[in-house]
């Protein structure tokens, strides 16, 4: 089903970009592909290296997949994994409850969407690829009545995780959740003191969501596998920033 055409600059030249959900094994597979190039081989994470090229769990079969394309090449150029309540009823768990306990969030478990696996081709990320997807997340709660939107945001570790612990203490002034909305990691990752003089440099789909209004819900997780600190966000469709409700929140076409 097609969700969303726009025109876009997100490439050189200047093709559209087409959303659309994965309804498809091969479209499945075309996300995968993508994700294991900019998870896998970019990261040269060589303990997850697989012979098929595809960076896949059990997870993708139960969740739905956002796709953007380039209309001129065809070529998968973004994508979203987003699991709605059902899905998760179905398959037991969210995937966030691998790296969190969720507990405090069981009263809301019925109105949440979680996306993860944010994925834009390199050469896509000038900002037109990642508007459209937001705009397909918006449309996708709307569909599922979701109130929530959850998910992780990875924090690369290849600085000894400096960067990591500073963000965790800048969130600390303004961007935790109330109580009510804590989390905590299974496998903690060791924040530390405050280093003076340690700026924190935001990862662009964190700072996204931190823009969008999210809260940050406790301390990170440790991603072995990844190499990653994961912070666990919440955006409360209800506390959506203004000038992102109305770009993400307006109408979109169906067809």
């Amino acid at each position: 089903m097609r969700l969303l055409t726009i025109p876009a600059d997100a490439s050189p030249s200047f093709s559209k970009l087409t959303l659309s959900l994965a309804s498809t094994p091969e479209e499945v597979r075309e996300v995968q592909r993508l994700r294991y190039k900019v998870f896998i081989e970019a990261m040269s994470l060589s303990a997850l290296a697989n012979a098929d090229g595809l960076d896949k769990d059990d997870f993708d079969n139960y969740c739905d997949h956002l796709i953007v394309r380039d209309s001129k090449t065809l070529s998968v150029v973004g994508t979203y994994r987003v699991m709605s309540p059902h899905a998760a009823r179905r398959m037991g768990k969210f995937y966030s409850e691998q790296e969190f306990d969720l507990s405090r969030l069981d009263n809301i478990r019925g109105v949440i969407a979680e996306a993860g696996r944010a994925c834009i081709h390199p050469d896509y990320r000038s900002g037109g690829v990642i508007m459209l997807l937001w705009a397909g997340l918006a449309a996708y709660m709307r569909k599922e009545r979701c109130e929530y939107l959850m998910g992780c945001a990875s924090v690369s570790l290849a600085d000894g995780g400096h960067n990591a612990a500073a963000l965790f203490h800048s969130f600390q002034e303004k961007n935790m959740a109330p109580a009510d909305y804590s989390v905590t990691p299974l496998l903690p990752f060791p924040i530390g003191e405050r280093e003076a003089g340690h700026a924190p440099q935001v990862p662009a789909l964190l700072k996204g969501y931190l823009r969008s209004g999210a809260w940050v819900c406790g301390e990170p997780a440790w991603d072995p596998d990844f190499h990653s600190a994961d912070f666990f966000l919440l955006l409360p469709l209800a506390k959506l920033d203004n000038r992102y409700a109305r770009h993400y929140l307006k109408e979109t076409r169906t067809a």
